[in-house]
């Protein structure tokens, strides 16, 4: 999570090794990269880019192309170095780290739960919510039924991890409990890789409303799930290759048009089979 008031501004550069990131509204990186051990190369270089209060940002790209690595930087889970990465002309490395974080809810595409209630997952960070804010939550997330459906509801217990619920329910619930903090920045990081295209698209949609004057940010591998952004960068090997909104990419008719459509086809043929 992440603070700063939504109509605040961020820029992001990766000239340097990376190692602190804050990110509300714009974000701006610079050239050397942020270096990951182990890692023989930069997992970062030559990204730039600044994010307006409010805009939906979507990232994409292949396994190891550096999409997890730059939404990372904004709440400082990877550090990144002075100057990189900047919240209304602030270094984030400046912020104090809860102030930061207090703003920002995160879900990881392996989202975790605890052994609480479904209820008191959903309420993890917001422990004084009302049921009724705790119930639209889970329905803006698309698991209210799935949750009612539980031998005690919103009083089911979760086991270690979240092991008796789906991949999918866990994904969902995990973004349930960030909707409830009403971040000023929302990162989903591949957070719907575990549902169907269906139930994404309700998600999506619901999504729409809530994030609403909030700056997001949507890593994802069906390009389905960022056609709706402001823009979207699509990376290679830790470079932005392309940039710009769905329709832009699709009339350029390179990477990125030619994995929107495979997966069109691939839907329509997995469509067909199912039939």
């Amino acid at each position: 999570m992440f603070t700063s008031a939504r109509d605040h501004t961020t820029s992001y550069s990766s000239e340097q090794a990376p190692e602190h990131a804050k990110a509300t509204a714009a974000i701006t990186r610079t050239r050397r990269g942020a270096r990951v051990s182990a890692v023989p190369s930069p997992a970062l270089c030559d990204v730039s880019f600044s994010v307006e209060p409010g805009e939906t940002i979507g990232v994409v790209g292949g396994v190891g192309s550096g999409k997890s690595t730059l939404v990372s930087a904004i709440p400082r889970l990877i550090e990144f170095g002075d100057g990189h990465v900047r919240i209304d002309g602030q270094d984030v490395n400046h912020w104090p780290l809860r102030t930061l974080r207090s703003s920002i809810a995160m879900v990881p595409q392996d989202s975790f739960l605890f052994s609480l209630s479904v209820s008191e997952n959903i309420a993890f960070g917001a422990p004084d919510a009302s049921e009724e804010e705790i119930r639209i939550a889970a329905k803006r997330a698309h698991v209210l039924d799935d949750i009612e459906d539980l031998p005690q509801g919103f009083d089911t217990l979760v086991g270690e991890r979240g092991i008796n619920l789906s991949g999918g329910q866990r994904q969902r619930i995990a973004l349930a409990r960030a909707l409830l903090l009403d971040p000023s920045i929302l990162i989903l990081d591949d957070a719907l890789s575990s549902v169907d295209a269906v139930t994404e698209e309700a998600i999506l949609k619901n999504l729409r409303e809530a994030r609403a004057g909030r700056t997001c940010f949507i890593v994802a591998h069906r390009l389905s799930a960022v056609r709706d952004a402001s823009r979207i960068l699509v990376l290679d090997r830790g470079r932005v290759i392309e940039s710009g909104s769905h329709e832009e990419l699709v009339r350029r008719g390179e990477v990125y048009a030619h994995t929107f459509r495979r997966q069109q086809l691939e839907a329509e043929l997995e469509h067909e089979s199912g039939a």
